[in-house]
């Protein structure tokens, strides 16, 4: 029987690497937003917002994300499911903002977190996606490699 998070040599290397660096990327940003949750506001010359716990809590959910991608990385063809609900996220999250930012509610500033949490991973996740379509045909696994 195969282990869960057992590194996949048949997995285009590319796709290992990008979940890794997303899976870094998503733990640094969720940490700095825990642990220094003023800074981003600061830096962006954006009003301090009432509960900053409730930023702490999307640097949570942003940092267990971080820790998903990093272990999607050793199969990314099989644990595609959590791809899938990171790339919903990542379009979901920018069309949040432009109603945010319609309503007045957000400052364009804001805007800048879109390029390097939801922008930059639309082609790789959508990459990795298209090949799950070929070659799983959307199933949570592959049978021969249950074997």
């Amino acid at each position: 029987m195969k282990k869960i998070f057992e590194l996949n040599s048949k997995t285009p290397k590319w796709m290992q690497i990008v979940l890794k660096i997303a899976g870094v990327y998503n733990l640094i940003w969720g940490a700095w937003v825990i642990l220094f949750p003023k800074h981003f506001f600061q830096i962006t010359g954006m009003e301090m917002i009432n509960h900053l716990v409730i930023w702490q809590g999307m640097g949570m959910v942003i940092g267990v994300y971080g820790i998903a991608y990093y272990l999607a990385s050793f199969h990314p063809l099989r644990h595609w499911i959590i791809i899938f609900v990171g790339l919903l996220g990542k379009i979901f999250g920018p069309i949040g903002f432009i109603i945010n930012y319609l309503q007045g509610n957000i400052p364009i500033g804001f805007g800048y977190t879109l390029f390097t949490n939801d922008f930059l991973w639309w082609i790789p996740f959508i990459l990795i996606l298209k090949e799950v379509h070929f070659k799983y045909n959307w199933k949570l696994y592959n049978k021969k490699e249950a074997k």
